[in-house]
């Protein structure tokens, strides 16, 4: 995913900007893995495959992204990553 797109996205939950932590790009600068935050409630948006995922709550299928979030603890030292507040 390019950086231009991620910069136009919002929290789907209450429309307040996202923070970007880059975890893995390409060879062109194309974003692969990271995380977006939102600065106003807490909710954690992972980006996998260059794709984030951007679901409101009801639709978040947890046990699924589980697995990447465990993943990134290990290989990136990522600390208390919970997806929701």
């Amino acid at each position: 995913m390019k950086l231009k797109t991620i910069e136009k996205l919002c929290c789907p939950f209450d429309k307040h900007d996202l923070t970007l932590q880059v975890l893995a790009k390409d060879t062109t600068e194309n974003i692969i893995e990271g995380i977006l935050s939102c600065t106003h409630c807490q909710r954690k948006y992972p980006i996998v495959y260059g794709v984030p995922i951007m679901a409101p709550d009801e639709y978040r299928q947890i046990p699924l992204e589980q697995p990447i979030l465990e993943r990134w603890k290990l290989e990136y030292g990522i600390n208390d990553l919970k997806l929701l507040p």
